[in-house]
């Protein structure tokens, strides 16, 4: 019976010296071996085949039928299993082939996809496939490479790469300010147009602290609720209301005056635990060549602190 199980890659280049050389020594010599030790490799091979490769005498080992047939065979998987171990010591020298990145949806748009052509140029020989979903996201299970996520990091079966803590700003248009005034406090919020976003765990909870207190939740009736952040930032910056949003979303407005800082004396949030923005991947005792280079890349473009905190202090009403 054929037993593919026993037959690997030092058994087969044994197999093809043999055939070459038609010489037991002379295969040994070569591989550093003895003799008897090719020998018994060969009879090993012949039992898993279930087939008779070379006929032996005292000046020759000379290859049957079956030893003809099953040369072409051994040597393309050699072929085969050479080329893979060369392009696996190419990929631990130069990232290549394909890296899947996923990520949020409206970050993935404005901090990871305008850098990607910097990436291709500096490794031509990468592919990227970039996928944006703010749903959730298992490794384990979906086919990706590189995680983008903003939240509390929790599993302990992934390495973290983090590039920021994320932070929320209330803003609001000069035009909304100018026509209905700010609030002072949270409590105000009523007399207020908010623009909620809602994920799919539903709409973002608005809390509010000063220094050294605790968290407080305040509820807010949404003017309008959306899942898309742009489409609220959209209607943000046209007037329509106020936006609880991070940093990372809303500083580029803040810093060209579209939008404007609302009670900068009180820290916002949407969770009570530090949100990260990080680059997750599976925890591995090698990661590949082509994730690090590209968690690489983007620590050196986000900088510390990441570009879009930068200019913050000047910003509030």
């Amino acid at each position: 019976m054929f037993d593919a199980g026993s037959i690997n890659f030092r058994t087969l280049v044994f197999f093809i010296g043999v055939y070459d050389e038609q010489n037991f020594s002379a295969v040994a010599r070569r591989e550093g071996v003895s003799a008897s030790m090719v020998s018994r490799v060969i009879i090993q091979l012949e039992d898993s085949l279930g087939q008779q490769l070379f006929y032996r005498n005292t000046r020759a080992v000379i290859p049957t039928e079956a030893g003809r047939l099953f040369i072409d065979y051994a040597r393309s998987m050699t072929e085969q299993l050479n080329k893979a171990r060369k392009e696996m010591q190419d990929r631990s020298l130069e990232p290549a082939g394909l890296i899947r990145i996923n990520a949020p949806v409206f970050f993935g748009q404005r901090h990871i996809a305008p850098w990607l052509t910097a990436l291709s140029r500096r490794y031509p020989r990468l592919q990227m496939e970039l996928m944006l979903t703010d749903d959730f996201i298992d490794p384990h299970r979906d086919a990706t490479d590189v995680l983008f996520r903003i939240g509390t990091l929790t599993d302990s079966s992934f390495h973290a790469r983090i590039f920021a803590t994320q932070r929320y700003y209330l803003a609001a248009s000069p035009e909304y300010l100018e026509q209905h005034g700010q609030p002072a406090t949270p409590a105000d919020f009523s007399q207020h147009k908010c623009l909620v976003y809602r994920g799919s765990s539903g709409p973002n909870r608005w809390l509010f602290r000063q220094p050294g207190e605790s968290w407080t939740h305040y509820p807010v009736a949404g003017l309008l609720t959306s899942n898309n952040a742009e489409s609220l930032l959209t209607s943000a910056l046209d007037g329509m209301g106020l936006v609880l949003f991070p940093d990372w979303l809303i500083n580029d407005s803040l810093n060209k005056g579209g939008l404007v800082r609302i009670m900068p004396d009180f820290e916002a949030a949407i969770h009570t635990e530090p949100q990260h923005i990080a680059a997750i991947y599976p925890n591995t005792r090698h990661p590949p060549l082509n994730v690090r280079a590209v968690i690489d890349h983007f620590v050196g473009v986000y900088g510390t602190p990441p570009y879009w905190q930068l200019g913050e202090m000047g910003q509030g009403s």
